[in-house]
């Protein structure tokens, strides 16, 4: 009975543990041990199972056509390891040789047959992880993203294994106080420069590095290392291979009917997110990935082109690909609480961080992409154009509040002649590193939570290429390891004040001293708790000031605690060693102001300590 409510689900679109009936399963009946295999195939005559255990013999694995829509079959003697694959009968009369689409492992490239695998057997050891993991909305969340395969080589240029890769990667999160690793898909996919963009095994874990229980393994070790793991997910499209789910049983299935919207503008086939099935289909994926697996939180990929009808505004809201999108974040809400569901989304669409029970999308946080637009625009440019573009630096905090945001410089931003973050700033070579300096200031101590891809840290030249891993040669130059120093110290600054991140999300932890020195190209704002005020200096001209006034809220003694143009950073050492007691010298519309020395492209944080007020001239 349990069996046919879940297949009834499916149907329905409603269920969340496909995983747990279709695909592969160790089972055992009348006594005897095997696999039970059960597949959705709505328009096949017929479906074999065929694979090792029968020699790839079709005769050998009809299967049993169950509840009008799905094929079943139990194999006697088929064990974990086997290969397999599916042989369709279509209505067309036409056999079709099919990967599993609920297929648990796969084969490496170029080869394609499933795997049998058992995901139950991996013993966790991560209980006190889970027991107090939380969504971080007050909480530093400073996010590392890798390619898995990419990050570091073995000696000989290999891929290091999923465990091999916890190693090594483990000490470098802590050393930089990153929070959390986010892992471009590891879901199984043909074409390794895809970077498994383009999947074409939503359920099965990349063989590349190793086998589930590996990718288990690596998880539980970052968890007992108090480091969270974030999985790329892609629900808007697959790859047209035949082998995959294209025509999977003679006809659509997994991809609309409708030619224009059946094909993606990647070369891929988008899901056909009306169809109730393929709903399922995809909250189960990604709910396997957070049952199974253990993630922390799913970053859903070009969410855009789901509420746009093929990502285009002017095509307008793609209203059933909406539906779906408010079904799967509330049942993961409901059912993985913890677990942060993150909108890789370039749209101005409003409400994708709010409640579905207010219409919103049901997302926990949106990736800023036109902070980072704006942002990225606005230190290209020439300093002496820069008064013109001064509001690229300022809009941000006019739409702020509106979501709950993410602020990324990843992947997407080193790649396809875009040029790296480090290569992206004007100028010659040292004013792209002392400007790239700033611009992390900037990010650090900027509202929302944070995003850099591997190799930002190292102020990288060369963009992502998957085939060769990061350039960690460049550690050697003493410009380069500078930078990197100045990375690892604000990452840590940014980790240890709780300013930064405790009120991300309200109005009294950011405010803006001075917006408006379009000008000098300076700005100057604050963050803020209930004890400690942190005063950001920003000066994006190469024009240095030895003495220059900024209004600050309360009377005190403010220390610099970070300057980009430290000796020790190799900048220019124009920095302020002393703590700076402020004056009852009216300033940018306050009441008391600070004096000091401002290097050229520098941000300086400033720290003080907040008062209990005891006289009205204490406040002033």
């Amino acid at each position: 009975m349990e069996k046919e409510l879940l297949l009834e689900r499916y149907l329905n679109g409603h269920c969340l543990n496909a995983y747990e009936l279709l695909g592969a399963h160790p089972w055992t009946e009348q006594g005897s041990s095997g696999v039970r295999f059960t597949v959705w195939a709505p328009h096949a005559r017929n479906v074999q199972v065929i694979g090792s255990f029968n020699g790839w013999n079709g005769v050998q694995g009809w299967m049993e056509k169950i509840q009008g829509a799905f094929f079943q079959l139990f194999v006697p003697g088929a064990k974990e390891g086997d290969l397999y694959k599916y042989h369709i009968q279509g209505s067309d009369g036409i056999w079709r040789t099919k990967a599993d689409p609920v297929a648990f492992f796969s084969e490496l490239r170029p080869h394609n047959s499933s795997i049998v695998y058992d995901l139950k057997k991996y013993q966790w050891n991560d209980q006190n992880w889970m027991k107090t993991r939380t969504k971080n909305v007050d909480q530093p969340m400073n996010i590392y993203e890798i390619h898995a395969g990419a990050w570091k080589h073995h000696l000989d240029g290999s891929w290091m294994s999923y465990e091999e890769l916890a190693e090594e990667l483990i000490p470098y999160l802590k050393k930089n106080s990153f929070t959390h690793v986010e892992l471009m898909p590891l879901n199984e996919h043909p074409f390794d420069g895809s970077w498994g963009y383009q999947p074409h095994g939503c359920f099965s874990c990349t063989s590349r590095y190793g086998t589930p229980d590996q990718f288990m393994k690596f998880v539980d070790m970052l968890h007992q290392n108090q480091l969270g793991v974030i999985m790329d997910f892609v629900p808007v499209h697959f790859v047209k291979d035949d082998f995959g789910l294209i025509h999977f049983d003679g006809e659509s299935c997994y991809e609309s009917k409708y030619i224009h919207d059946a094909y993606s503008p990647w070369g891929t086939m988008n899901f056909d997110l009306w169809r109730e099935e393929v709903r399922s289909f995809l909250m189960s994926a990604a709910a396997m990935w957070c049952d199974k697996y253990h993630v922390d939180g799913l970053r859903m990929d070009a969410v855009s082109h789901i509420i746009y009808w093929g990502g285009d505004k002017n095509r307008g809201v793609n209203e059933g690909a909406l539906a779906f999108l408010r079904r799967m974040n509330y049942y993961l809400s409901v059912y993985f609480p913890e677990v942060m569901l993150i909108a890789e989304d370039s749209s101005d669409f409003p409400k994708v961080t709010a409640s579905t029970f207010e219409m919103g999308l049901g997302f926990d946080y949106k990736w800023d992409m036109g902070w980072m637009n704006d942002t990225l625009q606005y230190f290209s440019v020439d300093p002496i154009y820069r008064k013109y573009d001064h509001h690229k630096l300022t809009f941000s905090m006019m739409y702020f509040y509106s979501e709950r945001f993410l602020m990324p410089l990843s992947h997407d931003e080193n790649v396809h002649g875009k040029k790296t973050i480090l290569n992206k700033m004007w100028g010659n070579y040292d004013q792209k590193f002392a400007q790239a300096k700033v611009l992390y200031l900037y990010m650090y101590t900027h509202p929302g939570k944070k995003l850099n891809f591997m190799g930002n840290e190292l102020g990288m030249f060369r963009e992502f290429d998957e085939t060769r891993e990061n350039d960690w040669f460049l550690l050697d130059y003493s410009r380069h390891a500078a930078f990197a120093r100045y990375f690892e110290d604000l990452c840590k600054i940014y980790a240890q004040h709780a300013a930064f991140s405790e009120r991300d999300f309200t109005f009294d932890g950011f405010k803006w001293i001075n917006c408006d020195n379009a000008d000098q190209s300076v700005f100057t704002y604050t963050r803020e708790t209930e004890k400690a005020c942190y005063i950001i200096v920003l000066n994006l001209t190469p024009v240095g000031y030895e003495k220059y006034r900024i209004g600050v809220p309360y009377h005190g003694k403010y220390k610099e605690l970070i300057n980009s143009e430290k000796e020790i950073y190799e900048g220019c050492n124009m920095c302020n060693p002393e703590s700076i007691l402020s004056e009852k010298t009216e300033w940018d519309r306050l009441k008391q102001s600070i004096e000091i020395r401002l290097a050229p492209f520098s941000g300086i944080i400033f720290q003080t300590t907040k008062r209990k007020k005891k006289k009205k001239s204490e406040e002033e």
